[in-house]
């Protein structure tokens, strides 16, 4: 999905991040509607972007299937493109900003589908539309568990129309997260109990509950089963704030000997309180096997932490001998060697600190930075900064990246600069969908004439191009910057194979 939004729209890094996570909300939808959902993104018209266009179209940029029903679109339609004549209630959504809904079904490869779209809206801007396509081949009786279902789907899509679900403050895990058919209990908004499908009323039978759940009062049946009284606390805390319109991530609890997992989403359709879905998952053998992987995790983190210090051990004996050495030359050439050494050192240690192999490099950047600046204050009086937001990347190119900007920045500290002149060194990052497009600015004396970034001789830069073309699969241009110093302007993929 990423790829083909970054491809095919000027959206901002935010909206995209917003779009993932209704993406990463919908099997959810999905379920709970019976339907397949789409996700369609507007594609520009003529004027919009210099290349021209059909107007009303639409591409399909993500596709979900339900698994309680059959599907609709058994074929792959990510990557599909439609038009407005064919798909009119795309174009509605998109312009009144509200849910539409097809008057007469429609044969779609010999079945009866019926379409609704639903805009994705985010501080009153659309994004894009999904379409609820459900298969009506299939003769359903109204159950009260359907009735429960589509209630709580319609007012989740009413929402993902306010642009108040998915929330960015409850980031959810695909993998783990209590489903639909796990277990789901609707509550009213005194946080009664009004529906509990089968698999939820095993989930607290397991837990040690043995009566019924409707009309309830669910915190109060919870917080008894819950053997740690902080978990106990907690759970009936997040029951509690779904109904005051509060979103939460999923927790885990043990009751009885089960291990659960537990996840509370408000319910409020054009702001309007409308109860909450409790979603409960019994993972007690998932949970388990979990406590294989606990050692291989730390055992991980444990090596990141033991090449950290050894890295800062190599660092400390460069810092040594540059003191020991009293040739000038040999002295410059062990402190940036020590420099390079410790860089590397920061993204272990936060990889260290990480659970995964991903890491936010705001923070590794932010250690970097006192230890340039203290470079330059030796040499020179010139502050550094940074402006904008690197964001969470994978290592592999962290520890690339963070070396480039080093030499970049001390490039500029060590050249742009006489001894003693005041000045200032910018880092300049803005990341979207496919890119991050780094800025390292100065106001120096500029590059010297006859500069050539391909011919040049100097260690920092021969070791930039070599991890620019080698390991980042980046460009990198320098150029004069107005009124005076100097741009080295970074492009790195976020979208590599």
């Amino acid at each position: 999905m990423t790829e083909l939004v970054a491809e095919h729209t000027r959206l901002s890094g935010q909206s995209v991040d917003h779009l993932q996570r209704v993406v990463a909300e919908w099997q959810l939808l999905a379920d709970l509607s019976f339907a397949d959902f789409m996700l369609w993104i507007p594609l520009p018209v003529a004027g919009d972007d210099g290349k021209g266009g059909e107007p009303g179209r639409f591409l399909c940029v993500a596709q979900a299937r339900p698994t309680t029903a059959p599907t609709a679109h058994p074929e792959d339609s990510v990557g599909t493109i439609v038009t407005e004549p064919e798909h009119s209630p795309l174009r509605r959504a998109l312009a009144d900003q509200r849910l539409c809904r097809e008057e007469d079904p429609r044969w779609h490869h010999g079945v009866p589908v019926r379409r609704e779209t639903i805009p994705v809206c985010r501080d009153n801007v659309v994004l894009a539309v999904l379409s609820r396509d459900t298969n009506l081949a299939v003769a359903r009786v109204p159950s009260p568990l359907e009735i429960a279902y589509l209630g709580g789907a319609a007012d989740l899509c009413q929402m993902v129309a306010d642009g108040t679900f998915p929330s960015a403050d409850a980031m959810v895990d695909t993998q783990t997260n209590p489903r639909v058919g796990d277990g789901l209990i609707r509550l009213d908004t005194g946080g009664r109990v009004v529906f509990a499908s089968p698999n939820a009323l095993s989930a607290y039978h397991r837990m040690g509950h043995a009566s019924d759940l409707v009309g309830a009062v669910l915190s109060n049946v919870t917080r008894p089963l819950v053997q740690d009284p902080f978990d106990s606390s907690e759970v009936v805390k997040r029951i509690r704030g779904a109904l005051d319109g509060k979103p939460s991530l999923r927790m885990e609890l043990e009751a009885g000997g089960a291990a659960m997992l537990l996840r509370a989403l408000p319910l409020r359709p054009r702001g309007a309180p409308a109860g909450a879905l409790v979603l409960v998952r019994d993972v007690t053998e998932v949970k388990r096997r979990d406590r294989a992987l606990i050692t291989k995790d730390a055992t991980i983190r444990e090596i990141h932490h033991r090449v950290k210090n050894n890295l800062q051990t190599v660092a400390a004996l460069l810092r040594l001998q540059a003191r020991r050495t009293p040739n000038n030359e040999a002295r410059k050439a062990l402190n940036e060697s020590m420099r390079r050494v410790t860089s590397i050192a920061l993204v272990h240690e936060t990889l260290s600190m990480s659970v995964d192999e991903r890491l936010d490099l705001d923070e590794v950047v932010d250690k970097v930075i006192p230890m340039m600046a203290d470079v330059a204050i030796a040499e020179s009086r010139v502050s550094l900064r940074r402006e904008g937001s690197f964001g969470v990347v994978a290592s592999t190119l962290a520890t690339p990246l963070v070396m480039v900007l080093t030499e970049l920045v001390n490039n500029a500290l060590s050249h742009a600069y006489a001894p003693g002149a005041r000045g200032e060194v910018v880092i300049s990052v803005r990341r979207s969908a496919g890119w991050l497009d780094v800025v390292v600015t100065d106001d120096g004396r500029g590059l010297p004439k006859g500069f050539s970034l391909e011919r040049s001789h100097g260690l920092g830069l021969q070791i930039v191009r070599t991890l620019v073309d080698s390991e980042l699969d980046a460009s990198l241009s320098m150029r004069p910057r107005s009124p005076k110093g100097t741009e080295a302007v970074l492009r790195v993929p976020l979208l590599r194979a």
